[in-house]
């Protein structure tokens, strides 16, 4: 006996029970492939900011400026940052996951270290942040919170400086900062840049401690000329960060660099892991909700097998053994499943696709928070989303079907064939 087609034919039996398990599994298999699309949005865009300001999805640097990262260290950089930072953009990333150089690949050098500011009548300690004015529009972002009157360091020679320093130094745009600080080779750096403009963050610890100078005047203060402490390599995908980690590293070695250390961001710290495990936690939230979409496969297959006990009767005597009485009705729950799961899945991926494209913009709900991050969040569709979909429903309907199909093979024949039909 086929049990496929038998299977079929006792769900066609019944097609208003069939329909009605088909169709709890749908919406659970919908609410898994729409909630998986936007917590991975959303996993997305909290990498995507911490990248962007901390670590890139690859960081460059050297060994002993990782060791001392903490202490910001000067004399620990990249001799020619930027002939790296030219090189990697450049690169063919057909073999890790991209198409090419212009798919969305980002290498920035960056610069973190303590100065002192003075203002002529008052000083103060900071940290200063050094990077390409260009390139950190799209990752700092300092520039969305220049307060009127102000604008960004397009300009050699001009520095951003948060709203607490400039309170504290009494210093407003157009005025003259003085910058004292160690350089690499140990001497005393000096540097007279214009405020072109303050930013407000609405956070104490970056106002009242943060300014940002352009790249070219901090590496010809400090004496590093095309150098740069790391750099911080951005993908259009934070799933791609290991692949291109070896390959960053590999083409490193070719060129006698290999000294350099090349990590991924789930390799630096401590906040990786807390996404790494929050990603899990959504994994096993979306199977329980796909266990309760399949609940009712568990109520309908107890009703069919109570329903058909003679015919199971009729069966067993006939010979055929109890696994495959297992066998045919668990058939009938997981096809009910996996019909219900496809539906589901296609009807999540068209919800993610239709909101993919603007996403969701969370500015209001952030109203009073103003770092600078991106808030929108983007529904994703990936093969592991669909496949989790499909996968998780199907097997929580099979699973669902088990115990009452369990039950049907440990039928006694005789009783079963007393049964009422």
């Amino acid at each position: 006996m086929n049990l496929i087609s038998y299977a079929w034919r006792n769900l066609l039996r019944n097609t208003r029970r069939s329909l009605l398990a088909v169709l709890s599994t749908f919406l659970a298999t919908l609410l898994v492939v729409a909630g998986n699309g936007l917590t991975e949005g959303f996993l997305d865009s909290m990498v995507r900011n911490y990248a962007k300001n901390e670590t890139g999805h690859v960081n460059i640097t050297t060994s002993s400026y990782r060791e001392r990262a903490r202490f910001l260290p000067i004399d620990d950089y990249i001799a020619d940052a930027d002939q790296l930072v030219s090189e990697i953009e450049q690169m063919d990333g057909a073999d890790a996951g991209a198409a090419s150089a212009g798919s969305g690949i980002t290498a920035a050098p960056r610069i973190r270290f303590s100065v002192l500011l003075s203002s002529g009548l008052f000083t103060k300690p900071a940290v200063a942040i050094v990077g390409d004015p260009e390139k950190e529009k799209s990752l700092l972002m300092l520039n969305r919170n220049i307060l009127p009157g102000g604008s960004y360091c397009d300009e050699p020679g001009t520095a951003i400086i948060g709203s607490g320093l400039a309170k504290d130094l009494g210093l407003k745009p157009g005025d003259k900062l003085k910058i004292i600080a160690t350089r690499a080779d140990g001497g005393i750096g000096f540097k007279s840049l214009k405020v072109s403009g303050i930013f407000q963050t609405g956070t104490n610890a970056l106002d009242g401690s943060i300014f940002q100078m352009r790249l070219d005047d901090a590496q010809n203060m400090l004496g590093m000329p095309g150098g740069a402490q790391q750099i911080l390599v951005m993908l259009p995908d934070y799933r791609l960060a290991d692949a291109w980690q070896k390959k960053i590293g590999a083409v490193l070695a070719a060129h006698g660099q290999g000294q350099l250390s090349v990590l991924p961001w789930s390799a630096i710290g401590d906040y990786p892991k807390l996404i790494l495990m929050t990603s899990s936690i959504y994994m096993a939230m979306w199977f329980f909700i796909a266990l309760l979409g399949a609940f009712i496969i568990a109520n309908i297959m107890t009703m069919v097998v109570l329903e058909r006990r003679r015919e199971t009767g009729i069966l067993m005597a006939m010979g055929m053994p109890p696994r495959r009485i297992i066998l045919s009705f668990l058939l009938e729950g997981t096809m009910m499943g996996f019909g219900g799961s496809v539906l589901g899945t296609a009807a999540g991926i068209a919800f993610n696709a239709a909101f993919s494209r603007k996403g969701f913009d969370l500015s209001s709900a952030l109203a009073g928070f103003s770092w600078p991050i991106d808030n929108i969040i983007k529904p994703t569709i990936s093969v592991s989303g669909v496949l989790a979909g499909i996968l998780f429903c199907t097997v929580a309907a099979a699973i669902m079907s088990l115990l009452p199909s369990w039950r049907a093979s440990r039928m006694e024949v005789v009783d079963a064939l007393k049964a009422v039909q």
